[in-house]
């Protein structure tokens, strides 16, 4: 029997394997795009799911994936759309570069007249890293790859009891347990059990079908491993924002950058850490040449992204002082920011 070298001690991986698998055929989640056999699934389905998911619970991200694959049913469709409609229907699921890679990779696709069926040719598509190839080529292909995702990472570190688990060994280990008759279904399962069984904070060790060669159950102390990552603190950046309108039509721009370049929102300006947010003000109001009139202050928003942490007040002119007709707000595809922004209409208040 093949057996698994941790560094400390070997493990048989047939009863493993088995044991997993086991539990997988009767205890796998049933979602929406596991539809078909193992390793022949569809691979448009399969790829939206994958970069759909990163950074995303299943069941929040769940409803987006139903309204994206709505809208877009195949990947013609989505290569034929335009990149407003398609950041539209990405609305609220964050990390807004995921969507405009997801176009650009579509456009590819519908070219070359079909999706790369190997890893390596997943891996040239805009947008898609080691993580998404696997899943892809494994999943939809069959195709013997091992995933490395934040659950797979969390349940190998448990199983070998590594506190400090780097993403070169985490591939490693996913690599050494891949079952090549069950690719697809092993990816999966451990996805699986991280997700529901092993879970962060609260493990259901008794229920977990590898807690008989998990270490980190032997010690008593499951949580312990792996130890929790040091995140870099975000900076705060201060902003004031423009509503010019109201939550039906207002003054809108589309922004730039990485983070939310593509998607419309109110007028903002970033204030200077050597000036105040009047001044700001008026830099922006100069910008938009709009009147000398006296914005009147609805309210401040808070928002984190990934290394920043925006917090905007946010002021309002009447519609009659845009200096341009206003844009509809329900057909423009708008950051979490400018919802919370425009939800200061009801009333004032301070949202986080």
């Amino acid at each position: 029997m093949p057996a698994a070298d941790t560094g400390s001690a070997s493990i048989e991986l047939t009863p493993l394997r088995a044991a997993l698998l086991h539990w997988f055929d009767h205890a796998g989640r049933d979602l929406p795009w596991r539809v078909g056999p193992e390793g022949g699934r569809d691979p448009y389905r399969v790829w939206v799911a994958e970069i759909l998911l990163q950074q995303t619970q299943v069941v929040r991200g769940w409803p987006y994936y139903v309204r994206f694959l709505e809208t877009f049913p195949t990947v013609e469709a989505l290569a034929a759309a335009p990149q407003d409609a398609v950041l539209k229907a990405w609305e609220g699921c964050g990390y807004y570069a995921r969507a405009r890679n997801l176009h650009r990779a579509a456009g590819v696709v519908a070219r070359e007249g079909g999706f790369p069926s190997t890893y390596d040719g997943w891996l040239a598509l805009p947008g898609v890293g080691p993580y998404t190839g696997a899943a892809v080529s494994s999943l939809a292909y069959g195709e013997a790859r091992a995933v490395s995702d934040g659950n797979v990472r969390r349940v190998l570190a448990r199983l070998w009891g590594e506190r400090q688990p780097t993403e070169r060994w985490v591939q490693a280990q996913a690599d050494a347990l891949l079952d090549p008759g069950r690719p697809a279904a092993w990816n999966e399962a451990v996805m699986d059990l991280g997700a529901t069984v092993c879970t962060p904070k609260a493990p259901d060790c008794p229920a977990c079908p590898l807690r008989e060669w998990c270490a980190a159950y032997a010690s008593g102390e499951p949580t312990a491993y792996p130890a929790p990552k040091r995140r870099a603190e975000a900076r705060t950046v201060r902003a004031v924002a423009l509503l010019v309108g109201d939550a039906e039509q207002a003054l809108l721009e589309q922004r730039q950058g990485t983070l939310l370049g593509g998607l419309y929102g109110l007028p903002l300006e970033e204030v200077r850490p050597d000036e105040t947010g009047g001044a700001a003000l008026a830099r922006l109001q100069a910008r938009l040449q709009l009147s000398s009139a006296a914005p009147a202050l609805l309210g401040e928003v808070r928002h984190g992204m990934t290394h920043r942490r925006l917090e905007v007040e946010v002021y309002r002119l009447d519609a009659a002082q845009a200096p341009r007709p206003l844009d509809r707000v329900a057909d423009a595809a708008l950051s979490r920011l400018d919802h919370k922004a425009l939800a200061l209409l009801q009333g004032p208040q301070r949202l986080l």
